[in-house]
C-alpha cells in the first residue's frame, strides 16, 4: 500500500510542537553519554515491558526489571513469560547496535530481529511463514505466504522512496509491516522495534507504546486497514512528542516532568483541572505508567494560551 505525504494527515500545532522540541534536544547535541545511557535503559525496559504486555505476557514491570537484571525467575509466572522479556530486551539492544552502525532498512535485518524476538518460543526464528494466517479480531486476512518475499521487497523500496515526512513514514512502516504479517507469529513486537529503528535513525529517540494504550492503537491500526493511516500517525505523533518531552527533562529544568499534583501546587490550578486539560490536550503533558506529568515550561504555555 502507497501513500502521498498529502493523504496523512497530522494536525499542524502538534507537528509545530513536535519540531520545536526537536530542535531544542538537538540544540544541546552532544548530550552527556552517561545521562544518554540512563534514558535509553529505562526506555529499553519499558519498552520491554509494554510490548511484551500487549501481546498478553504477564509480568508486571517490576517483575521484568528483575527478569532482565537480576536474571530471577519470578514464581507462578509462565517460563515463556520470561523467555519474552529477555528476547525483547537482547531485541532492543541490537536495535540500538544497528542505528548506531548506521545500517539500513533490509530483509536480512528484519529477520534477524525477528530471530532475538521469537528464539526459544518458535520453532524457526527469523524465517517467513510458509502458511496462509488470519489475525484475531481483524476482518482483513493477511497476503498469502507465497506473495511475501515480493511484498517485502516492496516494502524495503518504500520505506527508502516514498516522499512521506518523517512522523508519516514511521507510522507507515509500523502498519504496513503488520499489514502483510509475514512471520507467523511476532509481528506485533518486531513492527514496534522497526519503527523505533527508523525514528533513531532520523535523530528522534524512541517511542514505547504502553499496555493502557493497547485499544487505542488497535483501533487506529484497523482503521489504517481500511486505507486511512491518519489517525495511527496521529497517536504516533503524541508518543513522539512524549519521547521528545521525556528526553528533554533530563537536560533542561524549564522542562523538567513533575507529576500533575506537584505542578498544582506551584499553580492556581487543581490537580484534577490539570488532568483534564492534558487528557485533552490544551496542556501539553506525558503520561508514564499511567500517570500524567508535565513541566514548567509546558504549565507557562498554556497560561499564554488561555490568555489569548
Amino acid at each position: 500500500m502507497k501513500y502521498d505525504d498529502t493523504d496523512i494527515k497530522i494536525n499542524d500545532s502538534l507537528l509545530n510542537k513536535i519540531e520545536k522540541k526537536k530542535q531544542k534536544l538537538d540544540s544541546l547535541r552532544p548530550l552527556p553519554k552517561d545521562a544518554v545511557k540512563r534514558i535509553i535503559e529505562d526506555i529499553r525496559l519499558r519498552h520491554t515491558y509494554h510490548s511484551d504486555a500487549i501481546e498478553g505476557n504477564t509480568l508486571t514491570l517490576q517483575e521484568t526489571k528483575l527478569v532482565l537484571e537480576e536474571g530471577i525467575t519470578i514464581g507462578g509466572k509462565p517460563l515463556k513469560d520470561h523467555i519474552e522479556a529477555r528476547n525483547g530486551a537482547e531485541a532492543f539492544d541490537l536495535m540500538i547496535e544497528l542505528v548506531n552502525s548506521k545500517k539500513r532498512s533490509s530483509q536480512e535485518i528484519i529477520q534477524q530481529i525477528h530471530e532475538f524476538v521469537m528464539k526459544g518460543i518458535l520453532k524457526n526464528p527469523g524465517r517467513y511463514r510458509t502458511e496462509n494466517v488470519a489475525i484475531t479480531g481483524s476482518k482483513i486476512r493477511p497476503p498469502s505466504y507465497l506473495k511475501i518475499v515480493k511484498l517485502m521487497d516492496g516494502y524495503i523500496q518504500n520505506i527508502e522512496e516514498l516522499k512521506l515526512q518523517t512522523i508519516k513514514k514511521a507510522s507507515y512502516i509500523h502498519h504496513e509491516f503488520v499489514r502483510i504479517h509475514p512471520f507467523i507469529d511476532g509481528n506485533g513486537r518486531v513492527a514496534r522495534l522497526l519503527t523505533n529503528f527508523y525514528l533513531m535513525r532520523e535523530g528522534y529517540p524512541p517511542i514505547v507504546i504502553q499496555k493502557e494504550d493497547r485499544k487505542k492503537y488497535y483501533k487506529a491500526l484497523k482503521k489504517a486497514d481500511n486505507g486511512d493511516l491518519s489517525d495511527f500517525a496521529i497517536f504516533i505523533a503524541r508518543l513522539i512528542n512524549e519521547s521528545i518531552q521525556y528526553c528533554l527533562s533530563s537536560f533542561v529544568d524549564e522542562e523538567r516532568l513533575v507529576t500533575l499534583s506537584e505542578l498544582s501546587k506551584k499553580s492556581d490550578y487543581s490537580q484534577e483541572y490539570l488532568s483534564l486539560r492534558a487528557r485533552q490536550g490544551k496542556l501539553d503533558a506525558v503520561k508514564i505508567d499511567n500517570i500524567w506529568y508535565s513541566s514548567k515550561r509546558a504549565l507557562k504555555d498554556y497560561e499564554k494560551s488561555i490568555k489569548k
